[in-house]
């Protein structure tokens, strides 16, 4: 069997959606494909946050953000890492791409009034404005397909499948402290249960399943097929040019003509395991936060064809400090250590050797990249969070939320541990009891002066954003000296790849020889990050993901033109940087 569409996407996370839409608005018969029962992917299960500078979204909120402090921040951020050119072509992308999502789109986003950057100190860091949160989205306006849109994970769903924002968070958890808590929840809880009466799950839908719901919505809208378990079985290649794919349907096999290319969005190296030998460190936690779906098929496929892997040149994962509570029937829930604890006063980080080793108020990613280095050589990649009785009611810490709640349930399951001084705890997880004794006592010192001199904490904005704006002068720093002690261990997990598939401008994949192999595009994780293994800021694998997907839908559409003269191009860090980004013409 045999069908003919202008642009075959593979993969429906918010790259794969966004480039279907895309493509759709500029004209162009599109088919999109997803190997899983759902659309959504990692997306779905994220914060949702876009990172898109210069919107004009940002001046209308009052925080304006401009290209040329982005550009500087990148600079100061990527260094010498190379990937000038497709950065560059991000930056000029970038406002283009919101300015026709909200133009064109039902699909709403919102410039964060405060939502720090993530490499501190840095000329050009936003405070505001650069990060886009997705608006709220009605699931019910999807009626029956909204079984389609992948949840959260439970962990993340109060009262069996709510959704909550995290700035109603201290009201659900405090509904009764006052007036205005008392109202959040109820406008929280009421509309929820109200749902729950026609669907499986609250329809109220924030962050990143906010965002899915929203592109899947628009793609109903503008009548573009979404297949749904029809995963890639392979990319036609013939004469140097991919003219379309095999995909699996209803247990056929189905060829897929392409009359103006491929493109993969089937997020990255996720569950691969022979990517993951291949990309990823050693003593890594050998299973993935992006959907079990996920297993590489993009990179895999691609590579089939001659495509030339790119591992980013810091790190190619992108990492969470995860805590993992395994329940009796086997299901293991995983708290991501993002923001609301390990920045907080009287929370430190401890590694094997009982030392402190990172500024435990820095982005998740730098977390774990410090975690990573100070295990090095070690079997097994752990660290663990400490805090004191004072801390764990005020905070909580992961799964243990603020007052201390179910504290005995996750004891009793050892998913942390408690010592009624700094030396027992030691000993219950087997770390040296003096170096410990040693270490918070320092700190406790670096406390009286205010200052952490040691990494830090609290010395950014993004540092001081996350901990207690009630504690002074340093909203990070405060002491562990109330007993009992606890100790939670945390592992790095990748919550997406940053190594990918090498590609142009323009979203084209290349070859070993750094040409372009005609009719491949990717984006999304399945693209090497144009930020070379860091993490600049919130949403910065999305904000790329929907730009390049912007980008390729322009291109194939004929509407961003490549006049550079055909050379090889080189993806080379070293000789990248010299390169000056194709010049190219753009109409609307």
């Amino acid at each position: 069997m045999e069908k003919q569409v202008d642009l075959l996407v593979i993969g429906a996370g918010a790259a794969g959606m966004s480039a279907a839409l895309f493509a759709k608005l500029n004209g162009l018969d599109v088919l999109l494909c997803e190997k899983a029962s759902q659309v959504g992917g990692t997306t779905a299960t994220s914060g949702g946050t876009v990172w898109a500078p210069g919107s004009h979204l940002s001046v209308k909120a009052g925080v304006p953000d401009d290209i040329e402090n982005a550009r500087i921040f990148l600079k100061s951020v990527v260094a010498d890492r190379g990937g000038e050119q497709l950065r560059e072509a991000f930056l000029d992308s970038s406002p283009k791409m919101i300015r026709d999502l909200e133009a064109h789109t039902s699909v709403k986003l919102n410039a964060c009034l405060a939502h720090p950057d993530y490499v501190k100190n840095q000329p050009g860091e936003a405070f505001g404005g650069r990060a886009l949160a997705p608006a709220e989205f009605d699931g019910k306006l999807l009626g029956s397909d909204f079984k389609y849109v992948r949840p959260p994970r439970p962990e993340f769903m109060g009262l069996g499948g709510m959704m909550v924002n995290r700035n109603e968070l201290n009201a659900l958890l405090n509904p009764f402290s006052s007036g205005n808590n008392f109202m959040t929840t109820m406008k929280v809880v009421l509309p929820y249960f109200l749902s729950r009466l026609r669907y499986p799950r609250g329809t109220r839908l924030v962050m990143g399943n906010a965002l899915v719901g929203s592109l899947f919505y628009n793609l109903k809208q503008q009548q573009v097929p979404v297949w749904l378990d029809a995963p890639l079985q392979e990319l036609l290649y013939e004469n140097g040019k991919v003219i379309g794919a095999k995909i699996i349907k209803d247990q056929k096999t189905l060829t897929i003509k392409a009359r103006k290319g491929v493109v993969l969005a089937t997020g990255g190296v996720g569950w691969n395991q022979k990517l993951r030998e291949k990309l990823f460190p050693k003593g890594l936690n050998n299973e993935s936060l992006s959907p079990t779906s996920n297993t590489g098929d993009g990179l895999t496929f691609a590579e089939k064809i001659g495509a030339k892997i790119d591992p980013s040149v810091d790190s190619s994962v992108l990492y969470f400090p995860c805590s993992i509570h395994t329940h009796k029937n086997g299901y293991k829930a995983i708290w991501p250590h993002i923001i609301l604890d390990r920045a907080k006063p009287g929370v430190i980080a401890v590694n094997a050797d009982a030392k402190r080793f990172v500024n435990e108020s820095d982005s998740y990613h730098d977390f774990c990249m410090a975690q990573i280095a100070s295990n090095q050589g070690k079997e097994k990649i752990v660290s663990y969070l400490i805090c004191d009785q004072t801390a764990i009611e005020k905070y909580g810490l992961g799964f243990v939320l603020p007052g201390a709640k179910k504290l005995d349930y996750y004891l009793s399951e050892k998913y942390l541990f408690s010592g009624n001084s700094l030396e027992q705890l030691a000993e219950k997880i087997a770390i040296d009891p003096q170096q410990l004794v040693k270490t918070v006592q320092h700190f406790n010192r670096l406390v009286e002066q205010g200052e952490d001199t040691d990494f830090g904490k609290g010395s950014g904005v993004m540092n001081r954003f996350n901990g207690d704006p009630d504690v002074k002068p340093n909203p990070c720093l405060g002491k562990l000296e109330q007993g009992p002690y606890y100790a939670l261990p945390v592992v790095p997990m990748d919550c997406a790849s940053s190594g990918g598939l090498a590609g142009d401008a323009f979203g084209r994949i290349l070859n070993e020889k750094n040409q372009v192999i005609e009719g491949l595009f990717a984006c999304g994780n399945d693209l090497s990050s144009i930020f070379k293994g860091t993490y600049p800021g919130p949403g910065t694998t999305l904000g790329p993901a929907m730009v390049f997907a912007w980008r390729i839908a322009q291109f194939v559409a004929g509407k961003l033109q490549d006049n550079s003269p055909k050379q090889t191009i080189d993806t080379d860090p070293i000789h990248q940087q010299q390169q000056s980004l194709n010049t190219e013409q753009e109409t609307a």
